[in-house]
């Protein structure tokens, strides 16, 4: 495959995977990766194959049902597609009494072998979101 084949498919791979995150179509989300795997900077945590990401899901949009991302940019590097989006949402109301939102500019790498995403790193800043939540308190 030539190099603009090779971008243009992960192109089309991280944008069908953003997609089907927000609209929770999470099997279509898991089919994007050869191995799921998310890797949280901000907290840490790991997610590492398909059990794993599927709770991920789980207790993420338990906690954040809405939770949602905007693409800003695609940057493109060898193995990997680096995208800037913003991060929306509304916690639920026994972590977020007001029901205040977030909005929270986000980077997440996403890392390729020939089959698909290995990885996802995901990379933001918690403490902008808790400022927001806890505005609505002030």
């Amino acid at each position: 495959m030539s190099d603009d084949a090779v971008r243009e498919w992960r192109e089309r791979v991280v944008r069908e995977h953003m997609v089907s995150e927000n609209e929770h179509r999470f099997d279509d989300t898991i089919a994007t990766f050869s191995h799921p795997r998310y890797e949280l900077v901000a907290t840490g945590e790991v997610h590492d194959g398909e059990a794993a990401v599927r709770e991920y899901f789980r207790a993420g949009r338990a906690l954040v049902p809405d939770q949602r991302n905007e693409l800003i940019a695609m940057h493109h590097a060898d193995g990997a597609v680096i995208v800037e989006a913003w991060l929306r949402g509304t916690p639920i109301a026994a972590v977020n009494p007001y029901r205040r939102g977030f909005e929270c500019r986000i980077i997440a790498v996403f890392e390729f072998d020939p089959d698909g995403i290995v990885c996802e790193r995901a990379y933001w800043d918690r403490q902008t979101i808790l400022d927001q939540i806890r505005a609505a308190a002030n």
